[in-house]
């Protein structure tokens, strides 16, 4: 098989799966009221939710994750 057919062959599972070890989407969030900021892998799982994006950005960082914000 080759590489693009390899590639033609992943499964929604399989992209959902990419990155989940070293990205973290980050977007804002409402709680109780409050505009704060969520951390979410790659799967859409959230991981941590955080007061503001400086505090998100550093704690995926301090975790061995590179932060992406999702619009």
């Amino acid at each position: 098989m080759t590489e693009a057919e390899r590639i033609r062959a992943l499964t929604p599972q399989d992209l959902l799966m990419l990155g989940i070890k070293n990205i973290a989407y980050m977007k804002d969030v409402e709680v109780d009221g409050e505009t704060a900021v969520a951390l979410f892998a790659a799967n859409g799982q959230q991981i941590a939710v955080m007061e503001d994006r400086a505090t998100a950005t550093a704690a995926a960082w301090q975790n061995g994750l590179a932060p992406m914000t999702v619009h």
